[in-house]
């Protein structure tokens, strides 16, 4: 009995957003509240990826595929093993959201929003990061806001702090921890 309770409860949170947005502190902070397995995204990269985004140069459509890939194979482990997982992914695109969406069940998108001005002084203070802030303009042309069609998806300001973020994360997914 127990173990079907877990097993309904497992599901998977991607936080979203363009670099820069607070993606990996809110994905750790909230897995952490929900006792839910972390995967940054980023981790995942593949190393030609990361070599593009480090000399300036942005993601193509087809660069991102293996690494989407890798990512929904984390997500499918964990879920197979009835353990929740909470993701960083930008899933900047809906066919990106949408890849997701067909081989993941259970699933929430928590899209962290903030203007260009705001992310960009966040990108300047941080340090050791391969994305740059001069890659901003990329990843703000390359974002889909999710829109009323998506209602999968929770938009959260990223100007609360991140206590605040999660409380409220943790009231709209009415989510608790096995």
């Amino acid at each position: 009995m127990a173990q079907e309770k877990k097993a309904a409860q497992a599901r998977c949170i991607i936080v979203m957003g363009v670099s820069g947005s607070g993606k990996s502190t809110v994905a750790q902070h909230l897995a952490d509240s929900l006792d839910a397995h972390f995967i940054d995204g980023d981790d995942l990269h593949p190393a030609d990826n990361i070599r593009k985004m480090a000399a300036g140069e942005a993601l193509t459509d087809q660069d991102r595929v293996p690494w989407l890939a890798r990512i929904q194979q984390h997500i499918g482990q964990s879920l197979a093993c009835q353990q929740s997982i909470v993701v960083v992914c930008s899933a900047l695109k809906k066919q990106y959201r949408d890849t997701f969406r067909q081989h993941t069940a259970a699933l929430t998108f928590v899209f962290l929003d903030g203007s260009f001005d705001v992310i960009a002084q966040r990108m300047r203070a941080r340090e050791n990061h391969f994305m740059k802030v001069d890659m901003l303009n990329s990843q703000f042309a390359t974002l889909e806001r999710p829109d009323a069609f998506e209602q999968d998806v929770i938009a959260i300001d990223v100007r609360e702090p991140v206590k605040v973020i999660v409380k409220q994360l943790e009231s709209r997914l009415a989510f608790s921890a096995v």
